[in-house]
């Protein structure tokens, strides 16, 4: 971190060492040798140094090529010839492969990408001497030889992005950097600076859990994942090397070295990927948002669809911690009428404080089984908290490093001064596989995956890498196991992860960290949330009301519209958070947010299931349904919730009304019944909840009766509510869960009688939104 101190587990930010005088830098040359068919070629990588120049009072500096280097030994090349490839893996996805090394290098499996990426032949190719061309039904990418230079292009010819070498600089007295190359002179590491354009007009959305602006547009996003302790810091729990860019295109760097990406942050005319790695394994998309995630999630996986009970309510706090206690909890969620599907057990259930041994206290919890068993019959399933570091005080810490299982320093010894399990190792997977295995067997229901962010950067793994390369692979590594482990125990795909990295989509739940009890917390929160669903993560969660401190009863309601309207809704965070703990008034104003939910649950269970095919996130931006409309890429602090919902939270203190953006065609207040003109801003007053619910004019959107539990609720009739007037035809889908079928239905009003097109055994009702209960 510039200017500040170099602490343990600071984001590398590999872009510094990019501008070092000292180090050797190699630009893209000319393209030596390219075979067409094949997509591999030679690319000759001119030596460069920084030197310093003087102009009018003021010192700067450039690339200067050199024609020879201080080598004693001359069979070392000053300018190498290193190969690259490029192929295609569908008629939207192209992959580009840079290596800067001859020398082969071990290939290891790779845990980002689910499987080996398929080869595409829908791609035709025009080879010339000076550049070759391939074209789909979608693109084109035109490869220019004379000096190595990539074109993007989309099928009407729009020119999306290039590659920007030296040749396209030189008047720019190196405000940016050229595609390159370094070789650091205190090691010779190699790693590589990618540059593109970037268009006037152009905005970047992605990153990964960002709490910064939606559009990264002028940023510079480092990618390493830390402890953020914090939604409103630049610093990221879940960074994700891929984005998405209003131009029509999207990257993906497939690595796990440090990364940093410079969007405009230097020159406002080019976007540069620094990445750590000693090559450049990058995809390159064409098409929409929605066409681009689809095709990212393709190659990196999507997530399972979760079981339907982890949709209703969590409840928590920081902690419970006694059975006593939990068993009150849930006697009083169901005297109170809130429904509820999960208790949380944060880090209270040991018997050493918040040391880990993976054991019930047995003082505090005489018979965690008999609690398991008697709360799952009143419609409630337990989740546990746990993480993979031990402190000298916890009863593991001894087993664990006499049996080799943490992460080790330079000397072989552990490093630093807690225990850090290796996920890399493979006794150390098996021992962890014994603690958390009986836990699940005793019918505890999620496992709560904390921390996972502080794998040292300079430690020694079992992998054979250093963290440099382990460090974004441990939250990987980490969701992995543990949703395995639940997978086989009760076939479900559920953990509750904070910590993330490319292909731990694959892997759901994932929780947003730990926000300030502040409109400011709620506000990055949501930007994280938004940020990560343009990352590839269909489903998301977040401390209702704050982590950090006991929330605020005005906050805290208007923070329960944001986090009740999220796929899955967690009340968690210091003291008090139980809304019995609060004023009459808050408690009716939590329970008919929560009995909201619950009613919509048929809606949101079929949208989950629609995300997880489709690799699209529940907590939606605009701009992903609406990309045509320029407002809806600057639009953070609203979302659709699924296709045909909009929530606009209410985002100040002691405020009843908001500005909120409609993207086009007609919406429909869910609580007071008005109908809006979309396409233009409008100032709205909340209805009696501290929020906007809105509905999509046209949308036919499913609802149940109201139960304590989706373990109680009837499936056999489902009510439709027509959010239309007249004779219009209202239009949704159904997920049959039984058939695991996503179906579509339209109704219409004629003549006071409502028609449905249902071709399914499904019972359905319906009625119009404005009819009277």
């Amino acid at each position: 971190m510039q200017g500040r101190t170099d602490v343990l587990n600071t984001p590398v930010d590999v872009s510094e060492d990019f501008y070092k005088l000292e180090n050797e830098y190699y630009l893209a040359g000319p393209v030596i040798g390219f075979d067409a068919a094949t997509g591999d070629g030679t690319i000759q990588w001119n030596y460069h140094r920084w030197v310093t120049d003087w102009s009018f009072n003021k010192m700067g500096r450039h690339l200067k090529k050199f024609a020879e280097a201080e080598i004693f030994w001359k069979e070392y090349e000053i300018d190498p010839k290193l190969r690259f490839n490029i192929s295609f893996i569908s008629q939207r996805t192209i992959r580009l492969r840079i290596k800067t090394t001859n020398v082969e290098q071990v290939v290891q499996p790779s845990l980002m990408l689910d499987g080996e990426p398929p080869k595409s032949n829908a791609w035709s190719a025009e080879d010339a001497d000076t550049k070759a061309i391939y074209t789909s039904a979608h693109g084109s990418v035109t490869l220019h030889k004379t000096s190595f230079r990539i074109e993007l292009h989309d099928s009407s010819g729009k020119h999306l992005t290039s590659t920007l070498g030296m040749e396209l600089l030189e008047a720019l007295h190196h405000k940016t950097i050229p595609f390159l190359f370094t070789k650091r002179v205190s090691d010779y590491s190699r790693s590589v600076a990618a540059s593109f354009t970037m268009h006037h007009d152009e905005k970047i959305v992605g990153c990964g859990e960002s709490f910064t602006a939606l559009n990264k547009r002028g940023q510079k996003v480092v990618l390493c994942s830390t402890d953020a302790q914090s939604t409103a810091t630049k610093e990221m729990y879940k960074p994700i090397p891929f984005f998405i860019s209003s131009r029509g295109y999207g990257m993906f760097v497939h690595s796990s070295a440090p990364i940093t990406m410079d969007f405009g942050n230097e020159y406002a005319g080019s976007k540069v990927i620094y990445c750590g790695e000693d090559g450049l394994d990058l995809f390159l998309f064409i098409g929409s948002p929605k066409e681009i995630l689809f095709e990212y999630t393709a190659i990196t996986g999507r997530s399972p669809l979760p079981p339907l009970w982890s949709f209703g309510l969590w409840m928590s706090r920081f902690t419970y911690n006694s059975q006593q206690q939990v068993n009150e909890v849930a006697e009083r969620l169901r005297f109170h009428k809130i429904p509820c599907d999960v208790i949380h057990i944060d880090a209270g259930w040991f018997e050493h404080g918040i040391n880990c041994d993976y054991k019930f206290s047995p003082q505090n919890f005489p018979d965690p089984q008999k609690m398991v068993k008697e709360l799952k019959v009143q419609g409630f399933n337990i989740s546990l908290w746990q993480l993979p570091y031990y402190t000298q005080g916890n009863p593991v810490f001894k087993e664990a490093v006499q049996k080799q299982l943490c992460v080790k320093d330079a000397n072989g010894d552990l490093y630093a001064e807690d225990a850090i399990l290796d996920f890399s190792n493979k006794a150390a997977t098996e021992w962890y596989t014994e603690k958390i295995t009986p836990l699940l067997q005793m019918g505890i229901a999620a496992i709560k995956g904390d921390f996972g962010e502080a794998a040292p950067y300079k430690g020694l793994y079992a992998s054979g890498r250093t963290g440099f390369y382990e460090h974004n692979l441990y939250p990987l590594r980490y969701n992995k196991l543990l949703a395995k482990l639940t997978k086989q125990v009760t076939g479900e795909n559920i953990i509750w992860a904070r910590s993330a990295w490319a292909g731990s989509q694959r892997y759901p739940i994932h929780w947003g960290g730990d926000p300030e009890v502040s409109d400011t917390g709620m506000a990055g929160t949501l930007r994280g949330g938004l940020s990560l669903g343009l990352s590839g993560f269909s489903f998301w969660s977040h401390d209702i009301g704050g982590f950090l401190d006991a929330p605020e009863e005005e906050l805290f309601a208007r923070w329960a519209v944001f986090g009740l309207f999220t796929s899955h809704s967690r009340v968690h965070g210091f003291p008090p958070r139980e809304p019995w703990e609060f004023s009459a008034d808050f408690l009716n104003t939590f329970r008919s947010i929560v009995e909201m939910k619950y009613r919509l649950m048929p809606y949101i269970y079929t949208q989950a299931s629609m995300c997880s095919r489709n690799g699209l996130p529940m907590l939606r931006a605009l701009l992903l349904n609406y990309p045509e409309d320029e407002t809806c890429w600057h639009i953070e602090d609203e979302y659709l919730f699924g296709d045909d919902i909009l929530v606009a939270p209410i985002m100040e203190k002691n405020t009843t009304e908001r500005k909120v953006y409609l993207p086009r065609g007609k919406w429909v207040n869910y609580i007071t019944k008005e109908i809006y003109d979309g396409g233009s801003w409008l100032i709205i007053k909340a209805g009696i909840l501290p929020g906007l619910i809105l509905a999509k004019y046209g949308s036919l959107i499913p609802h149940i009766t109201l139960a304590q539990s989706t373990a109680f609720m009837d499936w056999g009739t489902v009510e439709l509510m027509a959010f239309v007037t007249g004779n219009d035809t209202a239009k949704g889908d159904f997920y049959l869960k039984d058939e695991d079928l996503i179906v579509t239905l339209e109704a219409t009003n004629t003549n006071g009688q409502w028609v449905l097109q249902n071709k399914t055994g499904q019972i359905f009702t319906i009625k119009a939104f404005n009819e009277q209960e």
